[in-house]
């Protein structure tokens, strides 16, 4: 940037830059109507995230391959997701949220041509590869931009706008998908073609989006586990400890409720399996902006409640094949992972300097995805050597346990730091 600046103005005008805003006695804030068009990327990109989901079951019965591979299918979509936030906070930091949206949306589009021309294992573990390393960017990048063009006097709105793209976006996938497959030709195809036209907005969103390049100078080495600034520790730990065993929950759902529906239904019908992923990320994004305005570590609270209740519930569904219960089970795990996401997300943005927030938004991520990875591929591999019942069972005693720690964590926290305005 080449403005100048009065030196009582140099740093404010500097942290205003390396957060993308408008700086200089000229500038004005961006209209609002651009927050809400800022995270229609990472909307974009989390259809796809999910928009997969109803059609394993086809790809299973066309391909053949088993409860756990279909989770380690999932799990390299975590893989990709782990590794990109390693690189994608700090550039995106550094070198600006275009630098990284961009090819992460281009990223995108290849894994729908991959998904949609998918005929092995293989070509389902690359497309979800790419997949994972676009969520990664958008989850930093993306969410920070949102922050960005909100400037500093919006960060509660956007943080939840920010919060509810993500869970938004993830639940209509699904849903598209579902119905799509089973209204019209090509099953596994048509829902892609339809992504990339959604991706391809999104991509003229962010290169008309209102952020600069950041002016501050690059630190430290450039791949490294993301982390958030000396004396923001605890909100971080706060938002993993509710986040992590939310969006876990979410994930088993995503990964094993087609099946779960499958044996108490006795029904593969793709738009009741995306009818379900879709309800719980709905209740995820309608339970954000009823919670809003309340204390963060109030909306944490509940949102580990949630999960816990949410645990309980799916322990219920399997024992008693009951199906209402099952999606009961599903909207809590919603609730818990819209919350614990909201939280934590406002945490870092009340806290975190601008030239910091993706990183930071990426190590929320990390806290959150490793155990999101891991517990469900442990799940289907169990389930395929005990039985769904009893796997899903072992599965949610595990985090139930995890859930009711990370409330315990922030019920703890409450007297140690002050609630951010």
């Amino acid at each position: 940037m080449s403005e100048s600046r009065t030196a009582p103005a140099r740093v404010v005008g500097e942290q205003e830059a390396a957060a993308g805003e408008p700086s200089g006695p000229d500038a004005s804030p961006s209209p609002t109507w651009w927050v809400w068009l800022a995270a229609w990327p990472v909307t974009a990109v989390f259809i796809l995230s999910n928009a997969a989901t109803p059609l394993y079951v086809m790809w299973q019965r066309e391909i053949g391959f088993s409860k756990g591979t279909l989770t380690v299918i999932f799990a390299f979509y975590i893989v990709g997701l782990l590794g990109s936030l390693l690189v994608s906070g700090v550039v995106s930091d550094r070198l600006g949220r275009k630098t990284v949206l961009l090819p992460a949306l281009g990223l995108a589009l290849a894994a729908c041509v991959i998904f949609a021309t998918a005929s092995s294992v293989a070509a389902l573990i690359v497309a979800r590869l790419f997949t994972g390393i676009a969520v990664g960017a958008v989850v930093s990048a993306g969410m920070a931009a949102v922050t960005d063009v909100a400037g500093g006097h919006r960060k509660r709105l956007a943080a939840l706008l920010a919060s509810c793209a993500m869970v938004f976006g993830a639940g209509l996938g699904p849903l598209l998908a579902g119905v799509l497959s089973e209204t019209v030709p090509g099953p596994t195809v048509t829902v892609f073609v339809v992504e990339m036209a959604l991706l391809a907005t999104a991509i003229l969103a962010v290169l008309r989006m209102p952020v600069r390049r950041p002016a501050a100078p690059a630190k430290g080495a450039w791949i490294r586990v993301p982390g958030v600034p000396h004396g923001n520790g605890l909100q971080l730990t706060l938002g993993i400890a509710v986040f992590a065993p939310g969006i876990t929950a979410t994930s088993f759902v995503l990964s094993l409720g087609p099946s779960l529906l499958s044996g108490l239904l006795g029904t593969t019908s793709r738009i009741v399996a995306g009818a379900m992923a879709f309800a719980m990320f709905l209740t995820a994004t309608g339970v954000q902006f009823a919670v809003q305005k309340l204390p963060r570590r109030t909306i944490l609270t509940a949102g580990a409640v949630s999960t816990t209740l949410s645990m309980v519930a799916l322990a219920t569904a399997v024992h008693t094949s009951s199906v209402p219960v099952l999606i009961a089970s599903a909207l809590l795990a919603g609730a818990g992972q819209g919350m614990g996401q909201l939280g934590g997300l406002s945490l870092l943005n009340h806290s975190v300097p601008a030239q910091r927030l993706a990183e930071a938004n990426a190590a929320l991520n990390v806290g959150g995805y490793v155990p999101a990875g891991l517990l469900p591929v442990s799940a289907g591999y169990l389930s395929d050597a005990i039985g769904l019942t009893n796997g899903a069972t072992v599965f949610a005693v595990v985090l139930m346990t995890l859930a009711v720690i990370g409330g315990l964590v922030v019920l703890a926290s409450r007297s140690r730091v002050a609630e951010p305005v």
